[in-house]
């Protein structure tokens, strides 16, 4: 039996091979939000123009579509330089100040911790991060516009960092499936903080694990664990897809779990 959805569904600006705004063009009227894919913050021209972002809002009143962004992965608040940090939070601060015509509902940003996750590497990084969460800060309108992403650590690690800061947190239900996280467990512990769910599938295929793949990729009990877990949720849920055909297969998959929900993209 089909639940009635409580979440607000997104997905993101690359469904087709082609620039942000042809792809909200294409999908906003489907989603209540498109998550606007902003990974690279170098060369300065990469990044939207004020034009274009004018071009987005115009879409967002047309198409009834909201916006969440993604923030640049290609500059680290948690970098081993404190130049680095600060020209990481730079960055970051400038694409909030160049997406806020849009109202996003959360600028999502990664924390990379890399390889190495013995005590003292962790301890280390925690300490850059909490340096780097620190530069940004004061320069962001409010510290609720940003949300943590859970990657390949352990979530809980985030909890200090949003508690020092007041962020928010995004929840990325792939990663969990992917690195054996509990699911659960951090709903309940972000529950008051939650900003964002990605969701999207896991699996290994031709040898080699691969995420951000269609929903139909996730085993029946990770796939009852989604549906009971977005029962109550009332946040926005982001299919974190990367080309048609896997959102496609995922929403005929959510279609069957909730109503509101279309089976796929209209031809």
């Amino acid at each position: 039996m089909k639940m009635k959805r409580r979440f607000c569904l997104a997905t993101t600006s690359f469904i087709y091979p082609d620039h942000i705004i042809p792809n909200v063009r294409k999908t906003g009227a489907v989603f209540d939000e498109i998550e606007l894919l902003v990974f690279e913050s170098m060369p300065g021209d990469v990044l939207p123009t004020r034009d274009q972002i004018a071009e987005l809002a115009c879409l967002s009143r047309d198409l009834d579509v909201g916006y969440n962004v993604h923030l640049p992965t290609d500059v680290s608040l948690t970098g081993s330089a404190a130049n680095h940090r600060q020209k990481a939070a730079d960055t970051m601060a400038r694409v909030v100040e160049l997406c806020a015509p849009l109202s996003p509902s959360t600028h999502t940003l990664h924390l990379e911790m890399g390889f190495q996750r013995e005590k003292k590497a962790v301890d280390a990084w925690q300490v850059r991060a909490l340096d780097g969460l620190e530069r940004l800060k004061p320069l962001l309108p409010s510290p609720g516009v940003i949300s943590l992403e859970t990657l390949d650590y352990a979530p809980a690690l985030l909890q200090p960092l949003a508690e020092a800061h007041d962020f928010r947190i995004c929840i990325d239900a792939g990663h969990h499936f992917r690195y054996g996280y509990d699911l659960a467990h951090s709903f309940a512990l972000f529950r008051d903080r939650l900003a964002l769910v990605h969701l999207h599938g896991t699996a290994c295929l031709e040898k080699k694990m691969k995420d951000h793949i269609s929903l139909d990729h996730l085993e029946p009990h990770q796939l009852h664990q989604v549906r009971s877990l977005l029962a109550d949720c009332e946040t926005t849920v982001s299919l974190e897809v990367f080309n048609r055909q896997d959102l496609n297969r995922s929403l005929s998959l959510l279609s069957a779990m909730f109503t509101d929900i279309p089976s796929q993209l209209p031809a």
